[in-house]
């Protein structure tokens, strides 16, 4: 106790305050600014408190509910000091800012989301006459493939998309690791889904290893669902002996939440039953929404589920075919084990509406943009609040939206669970 107690004190924490528009549209390039503005309205509750923190090259841990634009919080002022550079013709051949998410499919959301900006900001720069240098965004995750990869280390990219894994082993790569030796940004999203396990331990080494081949100290920025205590997350952000801003932003998220059962009585119903009125709940309530993603604990469930729906509901589910011969369904299965032409598939149909429903264990539930959901599923225990909190967040997963959810449970301690967790989110 007495050692942490001297740690903790050698942390320097410091919860932040929402800074103000001015402040935020003095530190935007007119490029920038035009961009955002063609987008948005205005700077959200997120922005205000840490893009420019960002700007200023402060350690920052941003904590925001699911939705609450922290990716594009983090983002800004990394492009708006690219853009800078490109329009001075200033921009080097190395890596200027790491991205970390813990997801490959979360990289390849991020990927695409930053291309599509800066095409945006290329696009109002030639309408504006002034000629930018293209600024390079690279994705490098255990679906890379050679191909690409090599393509990589001929044209460095600026912002580089990875995973903790793919970055450990690129840092050890000699053609790849010179480009390291002047990172000025380390974004991590989801550090709180990090920083409980291992995964976690062998990022902190990369972070290490990583500042100690930069020859300038790298900003850190965290971004996090809600979750506390956010000391020890920052802690592991920016490990002992540095300071770091907090910027915990508290967003009322309207939520719609219930415990359901499929039956009654769990003592006094056989298996054969609870089965059948499972599904036939589960059914009824895709049926009555658009867009319906279905949580599971294990990826051998998120299968039987898919496959007992297609069973029972032939008519509903099966897979239909097209005029080019192609089979597709309304509902898919989306978890780890799969390839990644069929995650990146089921993502896109998802996003443009195509399914009725999608079921899956844990690799949508962090901050994948799929589109709009307007119902979550959790079929029994996430066993966590903060889990729960990450997969209610999927439904109306954009600011001011209600995320609605249903627990469904079959068995006395998933109920009692689920009440539980209900009542605490």
């Amino acid at each position: 106790n007495k050692e942490q107690k001297n740690l903790d004190e050698q942390m320097n924490f410091e919860y932040v305050k929402e800074r103000s528009e001015a402040e935020i549209l003095e530190s935007l390039d007119p490029l920038v600014k035009e961009w955002f503005f063609s987008r948005f309205k205005n700077f959200s509750k997120t922005q205000l408190y840490g893009v420019r923190y960002i700007f200023e090259r402060k350690n920052i841990l941003i904590s925001a509910p699911t939705g609450g634009t922290k990716t594009l919080t983090a983002f800004l002022s990394i492009l708006n000091y690219l853009v800078g550079l490109a329009k001075r013709e200033e921009l080097e051949d190395r890596v200027y800012s790491v991205y970390i998410s813990p997801l490959k499919a979360l990289s390849n959301d991020i990927f695409v989301n930053l291309i599509r900006p800066l095409e945006e900001i290329e696009e109002i720069a030639k309408k504006n006459g002034i000629k930018l240098q293209k600024i390079r965004v690279g994705l490098r995750t255990g679906d890379t493939t050679m191909a690409e990869r090599t393509k990589m280390a001929k044209h460095i990219p600026h912002i580089l998309v990875t995973t903790p894994e793919s970055l450990a082993i690129m840092i050890n790569s000699p053609k790849f690791s010179e480009k390291f030796s002047l990172i000025e940004w380390v974004v991590i999203d989801e550090v709180h889904s990090l920083a409980e396990n291992k995964r976690g331990v062998h990022l902190s080494l990369t972070l290490e290893r990583l500042q100690d081949m930069s020859k300038i100290e790298i900003t850190r920025v965290g971004l996090s669902a809600t979750i506390a205590p956010l000391e020890k997350i920052a802690n592991f952000l920016v490990g002992q002996g540095r300071e770091c801003k907090i910027a915990e932003v508290e967003m009322l998220k309207k939520l719609d939440l219930e415990v359901l059962t499929p039956v009654e009585d769990f003592l006094d119903t056989t298996t054969e039953k609870l089965n059948r009125e499972l599904y036939e709940l589960i059914d009824k309530m895709v049926e009555e929404h658009k867009t319906t993603l279905i949580f599971t604990n294990t990826r051998s469930a998120t299968e039987r589920v898919v496959h007992n729906l297609k069973e029972k509901f032939p008519k509903k589910y099966v897979d239909i075919e097209e005029e080019n011969g192609k089979m597709v369904s309304v509902i898919g299965a989306h978890h780890s084990s799969l390839s990644k032409h069929h995650r990146f598939e089921l993502e896109e149909r998802l996003r443009k509406g195509e399914l009725k429903a999608v079921v899956c264990s844990t690799s949508l539930e962090l901050g994948i943009d799929i589109g709009f959901i307007d119902l979550v599923i959790l079929l029994g225990s996430p066993k966590a609040v903060s889990r729960a909190m990450q997969r209610i967040g999927r439904a109306g997963h954009q600011l001011h939206e209600t995320s609605k959810a249903r627990f469904i449970v079959n068995g006395v301690d998933d109920l009692i669970e689920c009440v539980v967790i209900s009542k605490n989110a």
